[in-house]
């Protein structure tokens, strides 16, 4: 009985610990919110790159949600310039694109892993805008995204590269 009360306490003293990672990474995902990359939207920002570290280093379901929080963040700072449905829609694909992120590197390494998150947070989501301005929009924002993808993507798998090699996760 003791034993299982044990492993109960333990069990939950990491999932406590889990949740406290995340509120960490939300929190760092606030003050990225606060640094835009100059963009027609103004929504991007550098809120992804603690998204994308924790899907790498915690799970898809802390990555998932620290990166749909943070696009929230960034917005909302902004007032939602898209509208809020849009931007719902914008923080589940941004949540998506972490889960790959995390599958790829584990399934094929971090350059392929890094890759395929900026190609789709800078392509794939770039064609989100054709609901607001058609193509014209979609090939407006897509540098921005692009250059916005890129900085996120490399600063969480570089910020990954050295926790882990450290053997601090």
């Amino acid at each position: 009985m003791e034993q299982e009360q044990t492993g109960d306490l333990k069990s939950n003293v990491l999932t406590v610990k889990r949740v406290a990672y995340v509120a960490i990474f939300i929190a760092l995902s606030a003050v990225g919110a606060m640094i835009k990359i100059p963009s027609p939207v103004g929504t991007i920002g550098l809120d992804s790159a603690p998204g994308y570290f924790c899907a790498l280093a915690f799970g898809y379901a802390e990555g998932g949600s620290v990166i749909f929080i943070g696009h929230l963040l960034t917005s909302g700072i902004v007032g939602f310039p898209l509208g809020l449905p849009l931007h719902i829609f914008i923080a589940v694909q941004m949540g998506l694109w972490a889960l790959a992120f995390r599958w790829i590197t584990r399934k094929f390494g971090l350059i392929p892993g890094a890759f395929t998150a900026v190609l789709l947070n800078g392509i794939v989501s770039a064609f989100t805008m054709v609901f607001v301005g058609g193509m014209g929009a979609v090939l407006g924002i897509m540098p921005f995204l692009i250059v916005g993808s890129l900085i996120n993507v490399v600063v969480a798998a570089v910020a990954y590269k050295g926790v882990h090699a450290g053997k601090l996760i």
